[in-house]
């Protein structure tokens, strides 16, 4: 455990100080803002998606640094995937981040982002780990109106 909560720390201030994916997309198909108004995240997200797939994603914003970890990690894992692998890893992220995996295979199965599986132990950080991905949720869904975690 000691090793994963290390991996944690180490994943959470390299994607904190080195974002992946973090500027603005002038020719996005979808851009959604998501907001987390206790704590002050607010992110805008930006998707090219061509056939179903997801071609680019970038964010632009600011936030607490879980949050702007999980921004990134998300940005990098999805680039690439479906909508349908996109929107499978949302629920089995939002799954992960509130304790209710059930089996180290579940967990295991999502590989980089396991490292985002102690912020369960925090349930007020949920918010921050999760709002990238909700924002994200949305973008897939067609639905361009701010997200609030709240």
């Amino acid at each position: 455990m000691n090793e994963l909560r290390d991996l944690y720390q180490e994943v959470i201030l390299d994607h904190n100080k080195n974002p992946r994916n973090f500027r603005p997309m002038e020719d996005a198909d979808r851009r959604v803002e998501g907001f987390n108004p206790l704590c002050g995240d607010h992110y805008v997200l930006y998707l090219k998606i061509t056939d179903g797939m997801i071609n680019d994603i970038s964010f632009t914003g600011s936030g607490c640094a879980i949050s702007k970890a999980s921004a990134s990690v998300m940005s990098s894992t999805v680039k690439g995937k479906s909508i349908d692998e996109a929107e499978r890893l949302f629920e089995s992220f939002h799954r992960l981040v509130k304790g209710e995996l059930s089996s180290n295979g579940q967990v295991e199965s999502l590989g980089k982002l396991t490292v985002f599986a102690g912020v369960a132990e925090f349930p007020a950080r949920v918010k921050c780990a999760s709002l990238a991905w909700h924002t994200l949720h949305s973008a897939l869904s067609s639905n361009e109106q701010t997200v609030s975690t709240e």
